[in-house]
């Protein structure tokens, strides 16, 4: 067995980095993540520097891992600032450190792309040995699915953290947006109703666009969108529009764009993508402040193409606890981290598993105010 280092997911044939997973999870394809570094996402002075992790049984590639070298915790969503200053306080560096992960995208999915259970053994420890070897202070493994944070559970010196999101489920069979507001109570059923009622009488049409289906104008409101709130927000974007028209190009069916209208002009959009059963909401945008337009973009027309193409799942991004009124219940996401250093390791071992107690105190009390009746609430 062979560990070689990949600085760019061109190195590499792309039937080969898919045939590690089964392709439900669009953020770790090939054309995904080497659409990144192609494209201009990826820039190096905002700490993202290619450094993938690629496991070999002689010419065969047997398990891959998506990494980055870190200069700084930008666009991580898995906040460790705080384990950053403990470093300096004590005239140690945290920066460089190694992370898996998929840029800017904190959504659940496979980390380990492995052959077999076996392979993905070998992968956890072939990243441990890593560090040292490239100077950096530790290995980070964020956003990884239940199977994968399984998988380090015998893995010596692997910290676990936990967080919470906001997602929709149908684990109650409903057919249609109907089904859906019967099972909540009657006041998040009327605000509801209420809220999409504010958009239609503003005269707000909707489409839901495929990129084989989305034109070159298409393509660019939605960029346009995009830049505006991050313009609004005082942040650099990172997504240029030709990385849009890849994935239009490459993942044809897989990038979902909810377009909003009024007055013949596009207004408003949501960039989405499409895994095997669930729906993940990424980036919105809009030109106009109209009432209720913010939900109807990103999470009902949302919903509304989930219960019509049969998905179960629908995770429109981290944080916001106003999602919960609108049908996304808390669910638990999780990372990794290996630290080279003995005595943060110890200490920061105490410090997740008190980070993990609150943090589910938290989403029990968040529990609590489920807009579903005790009836008809999901599992």
């Amino acid at each position: 067995m062979t560990i070689r280092r990949l600085p760019a997911l061109s190195d590499i044939p792309a039937a080969a980095w898919d045939g590690l997973h089964d392709g439900r999870n669009p953020f770790v394809a090939h054309a995904f993540l080497s659409g990144l570094e192609i494209h201009g996402c990826l820039r190096e002075h905002w700490g993202w520097t290619p450094h993938h992790l690629t496991l070999w049984d002689g010419d065969a590639l047997i398990a891959a891992a998506p990494g980055y070298m870190k200069h700084n915790s930008h666009g991580e969503f898995v906040f460790d600032h705080a384990w950053a200053r403990a470093y300096a306080h004590y005239g140690h560096d945290y920066y460089p450190k190694w992370l898996c992960a998929v840029p800017y995208s904190p959504v659940t999915g496979p980390r380990l792309l492995a052959r077999d259970s076996d392979a993905r053994r070998r992968l956890i420890d072939a990243i441990a040995n890593h560090v040292p070897e490239i100077g950096a202070s530790s290995a980070h493994v964020n956003f990884l699915d239940a199977e994968d944070d399984a998988a380090f559970a015998d893995a010596p010196g692997w910290l676990q953290r936990i967080d919470v999101q906001y997602h929709w489920r149908n684990d109650a069979g409903w057919r249609d947006f109907a089904d859906f507001l019967a099972a909540m109570d009657h006041k998040h059923r009327k605000n509801i109703r209420q809220e999409r009622a504010k958009v239609a009488r503003a005269g707000t049409d909707f489409r839901i666009v495929h990129g084989d289906e989305a034109s070159e104008a298409d393509l660019a409101a939605m960029h346009g969108f995009y830049l505006q709130t991050f313009a609004d927000y005082g942040n650099s974007p990172a997504l240029t529009l030709d990385f849009l028209k890849h994935l239009a190009r490459a993942m044809p069916r897989q990038l979902v764009l909810i377009l909003a209208y009024r007055a013949g002009e596009t207004i408003a959009g949501a960039l989405c993508l499409r895994g095997g059963d669930t729906l993940y909401g990424r980036y919105w945008g809009a030109s106009q402040v109209l009432p209720g337009l913010h939900f109807e973009t990103c999470y009902y027309q949302g919903i509304d193409y989930c219960l019509r193409e049969g998905l179960t799942r629908f995770e429109p991004g981290a944080q916001g606890e106003h999602k919960i009124d609108r049908g996304f219940l808390p669910a638990f996401v999780r990372s990794r981290h290996w630290l080279a250093e003995p005595a943060f390791a110890h200490a920061l071992a105490s410090w997740c598993e008190e980070e993990a107690v609150a943090v589910r105190r938290y989403a029990a009390q968040l529990a609590a105010h489920s807009p579903f009746r005790a009836e008809a609430s999901p599992p």
